[in-house]
């Protein structure tokens, strides 16, 4: 059903204020007073995917994630705009050994060609393997061609996954992967190249600490004031203690010395319970547009279910400590307000939430039978929802600007929903989900001329076979203007 049958913990006190506020002055007939936006604000999640590589580029960002059957970039010139950013396809392969499983695509400008390293089988996962496709200019979203499959001397036909760069001062070129050896299964590996398509030497198996005694996935490489860092996940994605872990390399020293590399002790960044971020990892690095901050982009979930369904990409801004070295942070809610990156140019987008407040020129009103609450707890925006099972209710957002989006709870009791923009025809969208997750992508308008329009949203009663029950959830709105 969409309820749980016991409440999780409210998100702050602060929220159960505000919303007992905003219940009075319903009720005493007074619409509550309209917040404006921050400038050059947004919220997560920027995709629907997981194992996130991003970059910011000739201005727009540019965002790759698993896809599956072949390798898509999302572009867009603010952060703000990248969870409705169009997904151009840039390379689908034709070759049938190498066009399944197609998974954690990361990028580089190297000489004026792009790089795309990525993972993919034939359907079995014992097949996967490393590749890469080089671009025929400095476009990132292509033409690309194949070039070559990536494989160490010493490990000519290894499983392999998550293929990343290293690359140093002195325009050295690594590999690092996760892998299969002697050693074991799912760790990290490294080898010397002598093009971005071409491993020069034998592969060096790094030893690394984890929060669980298995698996050590998804390296990425983070470099600050000479000194290297390798960032990679530990535990089974599924878990929601999938976490991340760090190494470190000193300026000069040679990475393919295990010695040479430091092990930092416990977790970078791990969930974050109070938030409702649970499996964070298998993260990537980006700049900020001036170059002055440095971003983590990693995909976490809404649920401390076993599941690798309902990994969304997210990203904030990291800090840097006394000695040197970075700060994670807690994984912040999908939900929290943030900071656009500096000299990322956007305004930035405004939410709705379920209880007709905005933090701009938004607002939601209903029709029919609707239940109200906040036992959705840290899976929503703002700790609460609305629902309903009854056919012909309708919830209608009225918004300003070019474009809107509605996330809200997937459940096992939810059914199927219609939309209409400004009056037009219907299309539906199905609310059902294996598992209860909160803030999940459910309907994102067509591009409107600028202005007011409305979003009718009517519960249709109808759901799939698999769902208990037919209940369509009410949640936030992000509502966008760039």
């Amino acid at each position: 059903m969409h309820r749980n049958a016991s409440s999780p913990p409210l998100r702050s006190l602060g929220n159960v204020a505000l919303v007992l506020l905003l219940t009075v002055l319903c009720c005493m007939g007074l619409k509550p007073a309209t917040a404006h936006a921050a400038a050059g604000t947004f919220r997560n999640p920027l995709g629907t995917s997981p194992d996130p590589s991003m970059t910011y580029y000739q201005g727009n960002y540019y965002l790759a994630a698993t896809e599956g059957d072949a390798v898509r970039i999302a572009v867009a010139p603010t952060l703000g705009d990248m969870l409705t950013a169009p997904r151009v396809t840039v390379w689908q392969d034709t070759d049938a050994s190498r066009n399944q499983q197609v998974w954690a695509p990361s990028f580089y400008l190297i000489d004026g060609h792009w790089y795309i390293y990525y993972t993919a089988d034939n359907g079995v996962d014992d097949n996967h393997r490393l590749y890469v496709v080089e671009s025929e200019g400095t476009d990132p979203l292509g033409p690309y061609h194949f070039k070559a499959e990536l494989q160490a001397p010493n490990a000519p036909d290894e499983w392999a996954i998550d293929p990343v760069l290293l690359r140093q001062s002195d325009n050295s070129l690594y590999l690092l992967w996760s892998g299969a050896g002697t050693e074991g299964h799912n760790l990290i590996y490294i080898a010397p190249m002598s093009n971005p398509w071409t491993v020069s030497g034998n592969r060096v198996y790094l030893p690394t600490d984890g929060g669980c005694s298995t698996i050590r996935e998804a390296p990425s490489i983070l470099q600050h004031n000479g000194t290297t860092y390798l960032v990679y996940s530990t535990c089974d994605t599924g878990l929601p203690d999938y976490q991340l872990w760090m190494k470190s390399l000193p300026s000069g020293a040679d990475p393919l010395q295990p010695g040479n590399w430091t092990q930092h002790a416990g977790a970078v960044f791990s969930r974050n319970d109070a938030t409702g971020v649970w499996g964070p990892g298998s993260n990537g690095f980006f700049k900020s547009p001036d170059g002055t901050q440095d971003w983590i982009v990693y995909h976490g979930k809404n649920t401390s279910s076993y599941t690798y369904d309902g990994r969304t990409t997210r990203a904030q801004k990291i800090s840097w400590k006394a000695d040197g070295t970075p700060d994670f942070g807690s994984p912040l809610a999908a939900g929290a307000t943030q900071d656009l990156p500096s000299g990322d140019p956007g305004g930035g987008s405004y939410w709705i939430n379920d209880t007709n407040t905005s933090s701009g020129s938004g607002s939601v009103a209903y029709t029919g039978d609707w239940n109200s609450g906040s036992g959705c707890g840290v899976q929503c925006f703002w700790s609460d929802d609305h629902w309903s099972a009854e056919s012909g209710a309708t919830a209608t957002w009225t918004f300003t600007g070019t474009k809107i989006a509605l996330l809200s709870v997937r459940d096992t009791g939810n059914g199927i929903a219609a939309f209409s923009v400004d009056g037009g025809a219907e299309t539906t969208r199905d609310y059902y989900g294996a598992i209860r997750m909160g803030e999940q992508l459910n309907y994102v308008s067509p591009e409107l001329p600028y202005g007011t329009h409305t979003l009718r949203v009517r519960v249709t009663g109808t759901k799939d076979a698999s769902s208990g029950a037919a209940f369509v959830s009410i949640d936030r709105a992000e509502v966008y203007s760039n």
